[in-house]
């Protein structure tokens, strides 16, 4: 009988042609009719799971040969979405809405490419099949129309509501939250249809907006029976003779302790320390073997597979094992015997080069169960740290053995290169309705960086272990950043004057982390962390030893947590399976787990990207919900990310707010992706990520969970500002008033305008613009000279010169410039600094009509992209003739604007 892999094998290759059923089976030549019958099955399963295609005329063949491509479904808000191909090394391809047939977000699907751009690098392409949906539930608000109803989903992703015909309401009234069970999917320009299967309750009531959460994302609540019936069935306590009959390792009369947060349960992981006699030092990493409890296939594990993960999220935690496991048997609590698996490592006193290991099976007893905070205190000095020392006397010493060992541990993997994100992190408190109370940020304490340099030395070790065992393992992976994505990044630090070394195809992590070094405690720390991250890839799970690019390490698992993760328990299996069978495993076990590897790796990290995003949802809905009441109030924050539609700005309790493009009313602003900067067209004023800026709060959406913020002091974009009016530069010499700009703008904003003055960033490259319009003073930070504001007609781009040729501005508030008949001044618009006209585009139009072009002298073409006036380079912004971007300039006529002269002769 042929197998799968086989009849794959088969249709991959170069010669294969597609065949008929008849045909397949003549050449496999099956036998009788239980073959041909599984044969048939055989066919049948391949074509569900979209591993081979039948076309019209009847054919098998493989998706790959057919121009068809296999992938997951990445959908947008805005309608469009992407392909992710199971093919790693093959480019995401775009989907237009209109291309996607039934398909919704996370569904896998056989896709055509339509389109290639000429490198190949970008495609697009359409929907051919839906192979596996992963949306079959929905969770959203209902409103009844009475002859029909909608769900509007709250995953924006799905941007179509939900059709629920009369008669399928369950009892469900507009605003309820529910959950729909997709019974037909969308096509063309109709919607889904569905039917109610659970009502939540109100939308405000108390726990909806939570448990909306955790059927969105289709977290399990709740254990089934007979994994509840295994879990009662596991021992209380551990015999004698079961530590004899396994030969594990008694470690009972070490000075072991646990390290946790106050609030956890499920204690997963034991250390000690010691120093022996020639210098070096010993380090245990003592893990709670919860694989002797949960044994494979069996109903506790396949739910712990089916879970993933445990999934923290803000009042509430979905475990992946059942309590009585995690916070019992398998939880290392103080001065209790409990089963292990056991890393033992010896480093050098000198080059804390590891010269010795050992993995084993063991039974130890806790001596304490400590806290974070308290051996921050005991180590740090802090607070109560006297009681502390006294009470925890004869463990004192260790803690400081640890500290030592951890920070000469952490300094070795930075200097090998690692990369170490320091980002804040935050936890919301809730009352007993889950209502937020409180924000605090996360510490990381000396007393977290020593649990995790030994969490991570020890995961290296086993890593390296057991890969050269050569058995069947599940590594933690991080591939090396894509190319372009690394280029871009590297082109973004040069921006703010930092030089990334290495090829941009070989970058070592090394090179990244000195950057991380340089940029510690600058303004510009958070946008240069934030994309450097956003470049990389996302560590995942694997099969196979690819090695870890963010820590710089070739062998790298997760080992320390089995209670929480998956794959962990999946190592300790294998790895008591070794140890048991000398070092190796059978062979019909390792084929079997070769075969099996794969699968769980992919699922696990399938698994930890849902609880991610759950966890982020419902971390996002309580931030929300904490900044309900504080609308209105005022708070001082840094832009977090900057885009074309606006900036993120995040306060110091870690909540993110957006405030818009459209908000921004004092100036018409430019998104400079490159510098990640918003540039005013008129004031020339940046916005930039790492900026201090003070919001007040606008508004709060609870449907969408986002927050709007509006800067305070914003002034608006019509009419003089104090002290401008429509030429008001400051004079020869003087200064500037806070704010001092008409529509075109002088400098103002209280720089000096006089002798030697730059304009607003000229120190900083000549940023800003000292005159009118973006005509910046001085090329790279110089001064503008004493033309600079108060006289016009400067030739190195320093001030607009007045629409008559050049003439001085007045040298105090300016002239206010030549007036049409109607009284206004001419070019209405662009009302200039100094010297009126001249000054720079205002609401959008083109500068004043002066001898140097349509932008005058210094004020730039119609609303021309301030990229291209040099204001990042450092140099004037276009202010010598022509240089304005407009026509050729034209001779000065008599009778001045030829409107005015035209309506004057018709009045003749």
């Amino acid at each position: 009988m042929v197998t799968e892999q086989e009849l794959l094998d088969f249709m991959r290759e170069t010669a294969y042609k597609p065949m008929t059923y008849q045909e397949l089976e003549q050449h496999w030549g099956t036998e009788d009719a239980t073959e041909f019958k599984d044969f048939l099955k055989l066919l049948n399963e391949l074509e569900e799971k979209g591993r081979i295609i039948r076309t019209r005329s009847e054919r098998y063949g493989v998706p790959e040969r057919m121009n068809l491509l296999r992938g997951r479904v990445q959908a947008h808000a805005k309608g469009f979405a992407f392909l992710i191909p199971e093919e790693k090394d093959h480019p995401d391809v775009y989907l237009h809405a209109n291309d996607l047939k039934t398909a919704m977000n996370g569904d896998i699907v056989l896709v055509r490419i339509t389109a290639k751009s000429e490198g190949g690098g970008r495609m697009e392409g359409e929907v051919v099949r839906v192979v596996q949906r992963a949306i079959t539930q929905v969770v959203g608000t209902f409103e009844n129309h009475e002859a029909y109803g909608f769900v509007i989903p709250d995953d924006k992703r799905i941007n179509r509501d939900i059709f629920i015909p009369r008669g399928g309401y369950q009892g469900a009234v507009t605003g309820q939250k529910v959950v729909v069970r997709i019974v037909n999917y969308p096509e063309g320009r109709s919607a889904a249809e569905g039917e109610i299967v659970e009502v939540l309750g109100h939308k405000d009531d108390p726990g909806v907006d939570i448990l909306s959460i955790i059927r969105k994302h289709q977290l399990p609540e709740s254990f089934p029976d007979e994994v509840m019936a295994e879990a009662e069935a596991a021992p209380d306590s551990i015999t004698e003779e079961e530590i004899v009959k396994q030969g594990r390792r008694d470690l009972r009369d070490k000075v072991i302790v646990t390290i946790d947060g106050e609030d956890a349960k499920d204690l997963d992981d034991a250390v000690n320390v010691e120093r022996l006699e020639n210098g070096n030092y010993v380090l245990g990493v003592h893990i709670a073997d919860v694989s002797y409890y949960v044994r494979d296939k069996s109903a506790l594990d396949q739910e712990a597979f089916r879970r993933g993960c445990s999934v923290y999220l803000v009042d509430r935690v979905i475990p992946m094992l059942p309590h009585r496991l995690s916070n019992g048997i398998c939880s290392l609590n103080p001065q209790v015997d409990r089963l292990t698996m056991s890393c033992e490592m010896e480093f050098d006193a000198k080059t804390l080069k590891r010269v010795r290991h050992d993995v084993f099976t063991s039974v130890i007893r806790t001596k304490e169960r400590m806290t974070y905070s308290n051996v921050r205190k005991i180590l740090t000095g802090e607070d109560d740290h006297e009681q502390l020392k006294e009470r925890y006397a004869d463990l004192v010493d260790m803690f400081k053995l640890m500290e030592e060992l951890a920070m000469r541990l952490r300094k070795q993997r930075m200097k090998r290169g690692a990369i170490d994100f320091d980002f804040q992190e935050s936890k919301v408190i809730v009352d007993k309705e889950g209502k937020p109370v409180d924000i605090i940020k996360r510490e990381r304490s000396v007393a977290e960086q020593i649990i995790e340099e030994f969490m991570l030395v020890a995961n290296e070790t086993v890593a390296e272990h057991f890969h050269w065992l050569r058995v069947p393992f599940l590594y933690r992976i991080h591939e090396d950043p894509d190319s372009e994505k690394l280029m871009s990044f590297v082109q973004f630090a040069a921006n703010f004057g930092y030089t990334v070394k290495g090829k941009t195809n070989s970058i070592h992590p090394r090179a990244l982390q000195t950057l991380l070094e340089e940029i510690r405690g600058t303004k510009e720390e958070t946008v240069i962390s934030t994309v450097m991250l956003r470049s990389m890839k996302q560590a995942k799970y694997d099969h196979q030893s690819l090695g870890h690019f963010g820590l710089a390490a070739e062998f790298y698992s997760h080992f320390t947590s089995p209670i929480r993760r998956y794959p962990d328990l999946v190592i300790h299996r294998v790895m008591r399976e070794v140890l048991e069978n000398g070092g190796m495993l059978p062979e019909a076990r390792q084929e079997a787990l070769e075969a099996r590897m794969p699968d769980i790796a992919q699922h696990s990290s399938e698994r930890e990207r849902v609880a991610v995003d759950a966890e982020r949802d419902t971390d996002k809905l309580k931030k929300c919900e904490y900044m309900l009441d504080k609308v209105g109030e005022e708070f001082d924050g840094l832009i977090s990310s900057v885009t074309s539609f606006g900036m993120f700005v995040e306060l110091d309790n870690t909540v993110e707010g957006l405030i818009r493009l459209s908000d921004l009313t004092d100036d018409y602003y430019h998104f400079h992706e490159l510098h990640m900067a918003l540039i005013g067209e008129r004031t020339s004023k940046i916005y930039r990520i790492g900026d201090e800026v003070k919001i007040r709060v606008a508004r709060v959406n609870m449907d969408d969970h986002t927050i709007d913020f509006e800067m305070v002091d914003m002034k608006p974009r019509g009419g003089g500002f104090p002290g401008g009016g429509f030429g008001g530069a400051a004079g020869k010499g003087g200064r500037g008033r806070s704010g001092a700009s008409g529509r075109g703008g002088a400098a103002g904003r209280g720089e000096r305008a006089g002798s030697g003055a730059a304009g607003k960033g000229g120190g900083r490259g000549g940023f800003g613009a000292a005159g009118a319009g973006r005509g910046a003073a001085g090329g790279r930070g110089t001064g503008a000279g004493r033309t600079a504001e108060g006289r016009g007609g400067g030739r190195d781009g320093s001030a607009a010169g007045s629409s008559r040729g050049g003439k001085d501005a007045s040298a105090g508030g300016g002239r206010s410039g030549r007036k049409d008949m109607w009284g206004l001044p001419i070019s209405g618009q662009a009302q200039g600094g100094s010297g009126a006209e001249g000054g720079g585009s205002g609401e959008g139009s083109r500068g004043g009509r002066g001898p140097k072009g349509f932008g005058g002298a210094g004020g730039g073409s119609r609303r021309k992209r301030t990229a291209e006036s040099g204001a990042f380079a450092g140099e004037a912004a276009a202010g010598a003739t022509g240089s304005g971007g407009g026509p050729k300039p034209r001779k000065k006529k008599k009778n001045g604007n030829a409107m005015a002269a035209f309506v004057r002769k018709k009045r003749k």
